[in-house]
């Protein structure tokens, strides 16, 4: 069963939620169910399977614990699919402005430290154009 599906059944939803507050003993999930407690095994050992719940054992008891490192890859992914396609674009010139915004403080900089354009202490950028 893929993670999708695993992850789309009501009872493994509340679980989940369950489990995001703290972790917890297999006996404290059925408690919160009317269902029967081999059905809440059958599901934690679907969420196990599928790498959102991770499970050790202490004594005599099963403990149940929410891994949130795939929900974050999943956000990221669903982050990515809805974005818009020109967003990748609206990085780049985000990035763009900044290095002209600190390249323009770093010339004002270097004229309030009494540098005269041509001295050698102009952005990279600014010597390339002027010669």
């Amino acid at each position: 069963m893929d993670g999708a599906r695993a992850l789309g059944d009501p009872v493994r939803r509340a679980i989940l939620e369950l489990l995001q507050r703290s972790p917890l003993p297999a006996g404290n999930i059925a408690a919160h169910f009317t269902i029967s407690r081999p059905a809440i095994s059958r599901h934690l050992r679907v969420l196990v399977e599928c790498g959102a719940v991770e499970v050790t054992t202490s004594g005599r008891q099963r403990v149940y614990e929410l891994r949130t490192a795939p929900f974050l890859e999943l956000a990221e992914y669903v982050d990515r699919l809805v974005a818009p396609p020109f967003a990748h674009g609206l990085d780049a010139l985000a990035t763009e402005v900044a290095r002209t915004r600190r390249e323009r403080r770093d010339a004002a900089a270097g004229a309030h430290a009494g540098h005269t354009p041509g001295s050698g202490h102009e952005p990279e950028r600014q010597r390339k154009q002027s010669a």
